[in-house]
């Protein structure tokens, strides 16, 4: 009877079966989750903060200040360059103790603070500015003068008409004569002719009469300035090249 007793003393209750595994289960849960808590880190030993590194950056006659991480690359430079000034890498020439490499850190160049660092180049803007075409100033020196006022509108006493042959400013007509083996040209009116040697003749211009573009009023320099021009009006369109190119020289007596 005894050992019955003992052997219903040994086995618990099912209650106090239930709180033993409880506690157990929670001893071992708490046991893991230290475990657990001990393997986290809040990562200030593993994102170290990169060595920074400030230059001064001088490109056309400014300066900036630039602060960059010491192991950027030359080519990683340029780009930072680029957002300060807007002078696109390819366009930049970067002088640190010569022409700074691409391929290397700021630490492999030994670049230290307060390191100037030039750069040479020009925006597209700059370069376009520059190399404008030709042709493109051509076209807005002739539009220029195309806005300009027409010679027959400009000169007084014109003749309404060309009735024969052609005039002067008086209204005396007026014929020419190149005499080639002299070089000279004759300007003859009716009181009389003035015999110019074609090498004082300094200048030919001419225009078509407004109205009229068969005929031209045309202009001989005969001194070194305008006020020197002896003008001609009404002179078939036909001659027109064919007398400057004699006058001024193209075509020469043999």
């Amino acid at each position: 009877m005894e050992t019955e007793a003992r052997a219903t003393e040994a086995e618990p209750l099912g209650e106090d079966a239930e709180k033993v595994d409880a506690e157990s289960t929670s001893h071992t849960d708490a046991g893991n989750s230290t475990t657990q808590d001990s393997s986290i880190s809040n990562g200030d030993d593993v994102d170290e903060k990169q060595e920074m590194v400030d230059l001064k950056i001088i490109w056309n006659k400014n300066k900036y200040d630039l602060k960059i991480p010491v192991d950027d690359t030359g080519a990683k430079l340029k780009e930072s360059i680029h957002s300060l000034t807007g002078l696109p890498p390819a366009m930049q020439k970067v002088m640190y103790k010569g022409l700074l490499p691409e391929d290397k850190t700021l630490r492999e160049i030994k670049i230290t603070n307060g390191a100037k660092i030039m750069v040479v180049g020009s925006t597209i803007n700059d370069v376009l500015a520059v190399n404008t075409p030709k042709e493109v100033i051509q076209q807005e020196v002739k539009a220029e003068e195309n806005k300009k006022e027409p010679l027959c509108r400009q000169k007084e006493r014109l003749p309404t008409v060309p009735l024969s042959g052609m005039f002067n400013k008086s209204g005396g007509k007026v014929r020419l004569t190149f005499k080639l083996e002299q070089d000279q040209l004759w300007i003859g009116t009716k009181e009389r002719t003035e015999k110019v040697p074609m090498g004082s003749i300094k200048n030919v211009v001419s225009e078509p009469i407004e109205g009229h573009e068969d005929y031209h009023m045309m202009a001989f320099q005969l001194g070194p300035t305008e006020a020197s021009q002896y003008w001609v009006y009404w002179v078939p369109a036909q001659f027109v090249d064919a007398i400057k190119d004699t006058v001024l020289g193209k075509w020469q007596y043999f």
